[in-house]
């Protein structure tokens, strides 16, 4: 698997005479990461990944189309064209649009949100569709179709990671789809919507998202696979330690609105599960130690999530430094929880010389 990244000087698509490649961007295949030589090759070992390659899109560039490709052919190459320098920028987080035609005015009022506040981009950490989980492959499809059509409509660039209820199928008595099934789990989701973990820099920001959801048998749970966790190492090898990072997914790290919420032994979604002999919590990441202690050789300030349906903040001092564990608001409605009202809504970031703002929340109203 080879390919050039390039600067596409007039925003075709296809490299002409005169355009150069771009030296030192990373380019990946969700299994290796490698950077690209001084005339913007790159060269991945074949035979391996998920049929994606992606650039790591760098500070200072965005990327012509995609970011990501299907590889269909032996070379892919990637056009970048200049963009603004920005210290200063803002971003959106949004989650939890459980996207479905009920649903639809409630996204409506997010795009509508974006055209009002013009952030820089948008992130939308998981449960993008209503449910992919326990339905038929037809109803499944069509409900991603519907999201990405809906995901066009939004004005800024859109960033995305999966959610649980993007894993399609896995709940077998409901859904009565088979393991053979070529968009089976996690397939569908990188079908319509790429690479399920990636990597972008912005504003001196390296941004990292990832997929805090895994699956034993029938049920899925907040884990990172070590193929990822693999994966982070070498994407991270290539930032400078002194870049903040902000990573971004859906089952959050550490949350405290399990304690809200309390103890749950009933189907669909329990508090807890056994995986190999090993009971752990569902809701969070089983494994997020192993993830920080990757994470904290960086200046990791920021880590977002969302699950939870509650705009939510934790602060702790890992390592000699602060880092904040956020969860987003539900853009599909509000919560309720210990007799708690949890508004549906988004968070506001702006970030000054790599410092980010503590975030502000915008409700969106309860009902349409």
């Amino acid at each position: 698997m080879r390919g050039t990244v390039f600067l596409d000087r007039n925003a075709n698509g296809t490299r002409d005479q005169g355009e150069p490649g771009l030296p030192g961007a990373v380019v990946s295949n969700q299994v290796h990461a490698v950077r690209t030589d001084a005339s913007g090759k790159y060269q991945l070992a074949g035979g391996q990944g998920f049929g994606l390659v992606f650039v790591s899109v760098p500070d200072g560039y965005r990327a012509i189309g995609s970011f990501w490709k299907r590889v269909d052919h032996a070379a892919v190459d990637f056009p970048l064209a200049v963009a603004p320098e920005r210290p200063e920028f803002t971003f959106i987080h949004a989650s939890d649009t459980h996207l479905d035609s009920a649903s639809l005015p409630r996204m409506r009022r997010l795009q509508a949100l974006v055209d009002s506040i013009r952030p820089d981009f948008v992130l939308i950490t998981g449960d993008l569709v209503r449910d992919a989980l326990r339905v038929s492959d037809t109803i499944a499809m069509a409900r991603y179709e519907l999201y990405v059509r809906e995901q066009a409509r939004i004005s800024r660039p859109v960033w995305t990671a999966p959610g649980n209820h993007e894993i399609f199928g896995i709940e077998r008595q409901a859904s009565r789809v088979s393991q053979d099934h070529p968009l089976y789990a996690r397939a569908m989701y990188r079908h319509f919507l790429g690479p399920d973990y990636y990597s972008f820099t912005y504003g001196g920001v390296h941004f990292i998202g990832l997929n805090s959801e895994d699956y034993d048998d029938q049920w899925y749970y907040g884990h990172v696979d070590s193929l990822q966790l693999a994966w982070l190492r070498a994407d991270l090898s290539f930032v400078p330690a002194a870049t903040p990072v902000v990573t971004f997914n859906h089952i959050p790290f550490v949350t405290a609105v399990e304690m809200i919420d309390g103890y749950r032994d009933e189907p669909p979604a329990p508090t807890l599960i056994t995986v190999g002999g090993k009971t752990v919590f569902r809701h969070v990441v089983s494994n997020a130690g192993d993830l920080i202690a990757i994470l904290r050789a960086h200046r990791y300030p920021l880590a977002l999530g969302g699950h939870m349906h509650v705009r939510e903040t934790l602060l702790y001092a890992i390592g000699g430094q602060s880092t904040r564990f956020e969860q987003a608001a539900a853009v599909v409605g509000p919560s309720e929880g210990a007799g708690l009202h949890f508004q549906s809504g988004i968070t506001v970031y702006r970030v000054t010389a790599g410092e980010i703002s503590p975030g502000q929340f915008v409700p969106l109203p309860d009902s349409f």
